[in-house]
């Protein structure tokens, strides 16, 4: 497991700012959701077996919590990218949770979540 990045850092600041609710359970989700998809570009890489189960432990929580429905279907297409094998995935999961972010959460929480997928996506150029 990572060390928190700015953008996780952003997200953590907002949950405690949220009143309790789906919106702070959705910044909950995508907490997880990014650092699930943070972890696999760590060097060296995780074994794909970690990156496995924790892709269905991170499924198994977000199936408990109330989120907003734009927001519920953007992590399930998210947990389909992060479930093939490979960074592309988890860059593509990342960018795909930005335009939910912004209508359900505001600006922020969208721009957290765009930094990490510019993050992922460089480093996808990089290798």
């Amino acid at each position: 497991m990572s060390l928190l990045t700015p953008s996780e850092t952003v997200l953590v600041r907002l949950m405690g700012q949220m009143p309790r609710g789906p919106r702070r359970e959705g910044l909950f989700a995508l907490w997880l959701t990014t650092r699930v998809a943070q972890d696999v570009f760590l060097l060296p890489a995780p074994p794909e077996r970690a990156l496995r189960r924790r892709v269905a432990a991170l499924d198994q929580r977000l199936s408990s919590l109330s989120l907003p429905a734009p927001l519920r279907r953007a992590l399930a297409t998210a947990l389909a990218e992060l479930k093939e094998p490979g960074r592309p995935g988890a860059a593509l999961a990342l960018q795909q949770l930005v335009a939910p972010a912004r209508e359900v959460l505001g600006p922020e929480a969208a721009e957290a979540i765009s930094r990490a997928a510019r993050t992922a996506a460089q480093r996808l150029r990089d290798e």
